[in-house]
């Protein structure tokens, strides 16, 4: 394995995704998911972090080199996108609760 960034990605990711669906039922339970949009961009990062889980995986299975930096490569940039998602998620929930 060339680089070990996919077992990171992974758990990272996996437990990311475990957080968005924690959110997304937080806001069905509370009633809120009618009046903002956190619901549906939530489980858009939430997806994203899916996609990111499943290509560093597929990462660390294959055993083919120029298919395993690729798709780590993949995963490492679906992952960043997510985690800049999870920081705007909760920014609008501290700005949907303050008010």
């Amino acid at each position: 394995m060339a680089n070990s960034t996919s077992k990171h990605i992974l758990s990272t990711a996996a437990n990311l995704l475990g957080f968005c669906l924690f959110v997304i039922t937080s806001l069905h339970i509370t009633d809120k998911s009618a009046s903002s949009i956190i619901d549906e961009f939530t489980s858009v990062i939430a997806l994203i972090l899916a996609f990111s889980c499943l290509l560093s995986f597929m990462s660390i299975r294959t055993e083919d080199l120029i298919k395993e930096r690729r798709l780590e490569n993949l995963a490492d940039y679906l992952f960043i996108i997510s985690l800049s998602g999870i920081i705007l998620i909760i920014l609008l929930l501290i700005f949907n609760f303050i008010k």
